[in-house]
């Protein structure tokens, strides 16, 4: 399938190249940044909403929860970006990232993977978190952590809704779910 709204080319406006310089740090925008840019007031509030900053939680976790909520939505393109730019940096093994598209557990989880990776699921089955899942997540995160990991999952539910809906197309060299 083509992409619905074909991504900006260069030259870019001004406030479009400051909001990709927020996060690309001089590497070229990926395609989403491209495609959302035909609305430079869209790009500029993506751009300041995101949670890819050192938060409150490690990074590998962080990107374990967008690998996995990316992946139960089917937004393989932005499963691909993130692999593509995180996992190694974030010391997730080639099998734990093709686990969080298929949903096998590769052995190498820690407790918190599983916690943080059970949350992604009940919200994205549920809308919401039990209370025994919600103990044991408070027993294990503080309060601002909890925080960080519900609206991660949200967040990245949101963006695969934005990627599968312009059906924005794959980078070159990202990963796919499967071999094609």
């Amino acid at each position: 399938m083509s992409a619905r709204i074909t991504p900006i080319d260069p030259p870019y406006a001004a406030d479009v190249q400051a909001s990709f310089d927020i996060v690309m740090r001089g590497a070229p925008p990926l395609k989403l940044f491209r495609t959302i840019a035909h609305n430079p007031r869209a790009l500029q509030r993506m751009m300041a909403g995101g949670l890819l900053d050192r938060g409150s939680i490690p990074m590998r976790l962080r990107e374990l929860v967008i690998l996995r909520a990316t992946a139960l939505c089917g937004a393989e393109y932005e499963w691909g970006v993130h692999v593509a730019a995180f996992a190694q940096k974030a010391g997730i093994a080639p099998a734990e990232w093709a686990a969080t598209a298929s949903g096998a557990d590769p052995g190498t989880w820690s407790d918190e993977d599983r916690l943080a990776l059970e949350l992604v699921e009940q919200l994205h089955a549920h809308y919401r978190v039990d209370d025994a899942l919600w103990a044991r997540l408070a027993g294990t995160f503080a309060e601002d952590q909890l925080v960080e990991l519900v609206m991660l999952a949200g967040q990245y539910h949101g963006i695969a809704m934005l990627v599968n809906g312009l059906r924005v197309e794959h980078e070159p060299g990202a990963p796919r779910f499967a071999a094609r």
